[in-house]
Order: C-alpha cells, then sequence, then structure tokens
C-alpha cells in the first residue's frame, strides 16, 4: 500500500474549500468593468470584488480568499460591483 502525499497549504484555504466543494471563483474583465473576482456556489454569489487600482492579483486573491472566509462562516457577503 502507498503512502498518499499530503496536498500542500494553500494561501488561498477558503478558495480552495469553495472549489473543492464544487462552488467557482471567476478573476478577469467582466465588461464593462476592467477586472473583477467573483466566487459563487450553486446557490448564491458570495463575494464579488473590483480590482483596485495598483491592486496585485495576490492582493485581489488575499482579499477574495478574507470575503470567503466572512461568507462561509458567518454569512456576510462583500458586493463591490451591485452596491
Amino acid at each position: 500500500m502507498s503512502k498518499k502525499t499530503p496536498i500542500p497549504d494553500t494561501p488561498w484555504s477558503n478558495i480552495q474549500e469553495l472549489i473543492d466543494n464544487g462552488g467557482n471563483v471567476s478573476i478577469g474583465d467582466i465588461p464593462p468593468i476592467r477586472c473583477a473576482a467573483v466566487a459563487a456556489d450553486e446557490n448564491n454569489m458570495l463575494a464579488a470584488l473590483l480590482r483596485r487600482d495598483g491592486e496585485s492579483l495576490i492582493d485581489l486573491l488575499n482579499r477574495l480568499d478574507s470575503a470567503l472566509e466572512a461568507a462561509l462562516t458567518r454569512e456576510i457577503y462583500t458586493d463591490e460591483i451591485n452596491g
């Protein structure tokens, strides 16, 4: 019997959890928005973030992961796109 190699920790554990459980994340151009990050499960949009001027992709992913933590654990949803 072979040992399973452990999956390395990810800095974005909430994004990983969402994707592992059938959710999805979209990042990029969503006209007319130049760049956004949107995360949803099969029923709800959990987070929708606008990329800030000068914000790196890593910083956007960190904010998305934090927003998902709030959504998944406290049912606090972030929507910077629709208001």
